[in-house]
């Protein structure tokens, strides 16, 4: 009886106002559209370029788009594992640089100019990087990642600067050339290994263990390593994973160009953590998907593509890649507090119809 009076004293609009779930019902509506926000965001932003230029929908010029997200989709799957755990690498950027110069060095000292060497040991030089950078974060105990990836950004660009000679070692492999630059049809073979990359990212995060294991540990640290996850091990081999996908980058780069030079990759970590950030995943850890950082990568390649088809000034690409990522800032606040205000209302909502 004493139940029945108080649900009957409710005042009307609460949660036991005669419309049981419908305050639930409209914050999860609200709540799908704020995750979908990069997908719509992208949507938009291809419809609006699509209506002031014709040219951009055309089938040569999406395969640009592909090519020139490509790179930054590469760097992005990496910095995905790595955000997941509440960290960062910075290193990227000046890792694409050493690991192009490393593999083009079977070029310049012994003239062997073969793919089967050039690309395993870029991709190799970028792990090397990474377990650095994650051995140093772990076993000395440094505070942040923040600190030995900044390091490591300034170490391998040096690296690059002075094996090389501060000169570009130019004729890449036949193999480096073709993920570079070629194309089956309009369909560029960097973006078949985009996919192909993002497929082994997904497996590695949704169908094993470890996958599990990184989004204990960005979700509570202490906690995995309480209920027996490795987590030393688990974000040493994060940061080696994502040194190889800038090892990766550096082979498309290189066969963008036909050449290693020790300036490549100058700032190209920021626009992957760009793309992770637009793509959904948050800063604070134990959040993002491979579709997601997709979707990232590519606003930020068509943003750049649709700019450089209205020969819009470069500096104003950076301010519209700029506001993307407040927009994604933003929208991840909302969904944060969406999120919370949901689980409050379901709770009133059960509490009320018992």
């Amino acid at each position: 009886m004493t139940a029945v009076a108080d649900r009957e004293a409710a005042p009307p609009g609460g949660p036991a106002s005669g419309r049981p779930g419908q305050q639930s019902r409209g914050l999860h509506a609200a709540l799908t559209v704020v995750r979908l926000g990069p997908v719509l965001l992208l949507a938009i932003i291809m419809a609006v370029l699509a209506v002031l230029n014709p040219l951009f929908l055309s089938p040569v010029n999406l395969g640009n788009v592909g090519l020139e997200a490509s790179v930054v989709a590469i760097l992005a799957l990496g910095q995905l594992l790595v955000i997941v755990t509440a960290g960062i690498d910075l290193s990227q950027g000046s890792v694409i640089a050493m690991s192009s110069i490393f593999g083009a060095l079977w070029i310049r000292e012994l003239d062997l100019v073969s793919g089967w060497l050039v690309i395993p040991t870029m991709i190799l030089a970028g792990g090397l990087a990474g377990g650095v950078n994650g051995t140093l974060f772990v076993k000395g105990k440094l505070p942040h990642p923040f600190l030995p990836t900044l390091a490591m950004l300034m170490v391998a660009r040096g690296v690059a600067l002075i094996v090389s000679g501060g000169q570009p070692i130019t004729g890449m492999p036949d193999a480096v050339n073709l993920i570079g630059s070629g194309r089956i049809g309009y369909l560029p073979y960097a973006v078949v290994l985009v996919a192909v990359l993002a497929l082994l990212v997904y497996v590695l995060l949704r169908r094993i263990t470890w996958g599990q294991w990184i989004y204990a540990i960005g979700g509570n640290r202490e906690a995995a390593r309480r209920v027996g996850v490795p987590v030393d091990r688990v974000l040493i081999s994060v940061y080696v994973f994502s040194g190889m996908c800038a090892g990766t980058a550096a082979i498309v780069v290189s066969g963008q160009t036909n050449s290693a030079y020790p300036t490549a990759g100058n700032l190209m970590e920021l626009s992957a953590i760009a793309a992770v950030i637009i793509g959904g995943a948050s800063f604070f850890g134990g959040r993002g998907t491979v579709v997601g950082t997709l979707v990232g990568a590519l606003i930020l390649g068509v943003i750049q593509n649709g700019l450089n088809l209205m020969n819009v000034q470069s500096s104003w690409q950076y301010v519209a890649l700029g506001t993307a990522v407040v927009i994604a800032v933003e929208l991840d606040v909302v969904r944060s507090r969406l999120e919370t205000r949901l689980r409050v209302v379901r709770t009133e909502e059960t509490e009320a119809g018992t």
